[in-house]
Order: C-alpha cells, then sequence, then structure tokens
C-alpha cells in the first residue's frame, strides 16, 4: 500500500510494477475511477507497455468497482478515521501495521472465513489456469479482486494506426500535437473510421 500526501501517476506505475514483479504477471485489466493519477499519459504508456486493459468507470459510480469501495470503506473505517498521524512516517507504520492485519490474521467471511494469504495461496497460479492445454477448469476459479473488463474496454493494449492512409496522417497530427488524453484520441479516430 502505497502511503503519502498525493499520489501522481509515476507513483501509481511504481506501485504497479513492484506488484507484477511481486506477483509473477501483470493483471489482464484493472478497473479505475477517473482520477488524475489514474487517467494521465504515465499510467496509460505503463499499460499498453504492460497490454494491462484499463477500464474507467463512469463518473459518479463507484459501484462499478464494488471490490475497491468496500476495501476503502473498511479501512476509512478501523484505521483512517480512528488513527492520528504525527508524520507521513508514522502514517505509513500504522497502515502497514493495518494491511498486515487484515491480510494475514484477519478472516473474510467472503472468503469462507480465511484470511486473504491463504485464500490466495490456496488457488493454482494465474499463468496454469491460462496455460493453453486441455485442463480440468473447475480447478481454476476467477481471480479475485480484478474486474471483468467492459465490452467496449477503454483501452486497446495494442493501439494501431487507422489503415486508411487519411485517417493516420490525422492521427499522428494529433498524437503531436495534443494535450489531451491519447485514449480519447483512439477513441475518437477509431469512432469516424466505424
Amino acid at each position: 500500500m502505497e502511503v503519502d500526501r498525493s499520489l501522481q501517476g509515476k507513483h501509481v506505475v511504481a506501485a504497479l510494477t513492484r506488484a507484477i514483479l511481486e506477483r509473477g504477471q501483470a493483471p489482464r485489466s484493472i478497473t479505475l475511477d477517473n482520477g488524475s493519477e489514474f487517467t494521465g499519459r504515465v499510467l496509460e504508456a505503463w499499460a499498453m507497455q504492460h497490454g494491462v486493459d484499463l477500464c474507467f468507470i463512469r463518473p459518479g459510480r463507484p459501484v462499478e468497482n464494488g471490490f475497491i469501495e468496500s476495501f476503502n470503506g473498511r479501512l476509512r473505517d478501523e484505521c483512517l478515521n480512528v488513527e492520528w498521524f504525527g508524520s507521513l512516517h508514522q502514517a505509513r507504520e500504522k497502515l502497514a501495521h493495518w494491511l498486515e492485519h487484515y491480510n494475514f490474521k484477519r478472516p473474510h467471511s467472503a472468503l469462507d472465513d480465511q484470511t486473504p494469504a491463504t485464500f490466495a495461496s490456496s488457488y493454482q497460479s494465474p499463468a496454469a489456469c491460462s496455460a493453453p492445454i486441455e485442463r480440468n477448469t473447475a480447478s481454476c476459479r476467477p481471480r479475485q479482486g480484478f474486474a471483468t473488463p467492459a465490452k467496449n474496454a477503454a483501452l486497446d493494449p495494442v493501439p494501431r494506426l487507422p489503415e486508411n492512409a487519411k485517417y493516420r496522417g490525422e492521427a499522428l497530427f494529433e498524437i503531436a500535437h495534443s494535450r489531451g488524453s491519447l485514449l480519447s484520441l483512439w477513441s475518437q479516430l477509431h469512432a469516424r473510421q466505424s
């Protein structure tokens, strides 16, 4: 868990990169709200590089990302609203202690009264579940905490320039001269092609 006075896109990318190193692979998709730390080009470039779909919830619809909203509510009620943080160092220590308890000591009813650590260790690795060989699919349960990408995912993991030369030139010009999001540019050009 990252603790700081504010987090920018580069901090989110660093945390996600550490998570990939720790877990061995990137998720297929990440469901995000529309905070500036998530909508910038740094995270967008990272997602393209790692083949991760960024699925943004609609503004004002936190229920579309229920896993994180539930976690945020617990974190707020059990730690942030009851602790006093005199310094950033103290906040990091108290939050690390709370997270240790949450993940390794506290049973969760949604996980059959197991701790998240026990629950995670009882599953096969995600790589084994996605291997292209025949297998018993009953043993590969869904991954907890990763939302299914929307039908029209917010980000194509392999963006390509349009085939039509007219649109290709327009796309390159827009990318070179735009301060907006690459995501919105790709979406606009793709919509015009359809």
